[in-house]
């Protein structure tokens, strides 16, 4: 293997139908559930514990690959996005700016109904 790459071990598990990964310091094993009439599906317990999920923990759900991806949102999880904006534009700022845009066409309206009377 190269200078600089991480090993992947990637096993089929036939009994369950599920690729499982090995590599970067963590093993990834399938949890199972099963999608209720209602479309509901019951997170396991072990998961829920390992993640801080709670009851009226909101979880984010998307589509990435044909693979449902389900991130909760937790103060954790929402801690951890503190900062990653930096980069960017100032939000601030820009609020700041509409809203003195707002002002001044508020005020132009102002004085074009008081000229007109």
């Amino acid at each position: 293997m190269g200078k600089g790459k991480t090993e992947i071990e990637l096993t089929y598990d036939s009994e369950s139908a599920i690729l499982l990964v090995k590599g970067v310091g963590m093993t990834m094993k399938p949890e199972f559930s099963t999608v209720t009439s209602k479309g509901q599906l019951v997170i396991p317990a072990k998961l829920r514990r390992k993640l801080g999920i709670q009851k009226g923990t909101r979880v984010a759900i998307t589509e990435d690959n044909h693979r449902l991806v389900l991130q909760p949102i937790t103060r954790k999880y929402i801690d951890s996005l503190w900062g990653s904006l930096k980069e960017g534009p100032s939000l601030v700022d820009a609020l700041t700016e509409d809203r003195r845009r707002e002002f001044e066409i508020e005020e132009r309206k102002i004085k074009n109904y008081r000229t007109r009377r």
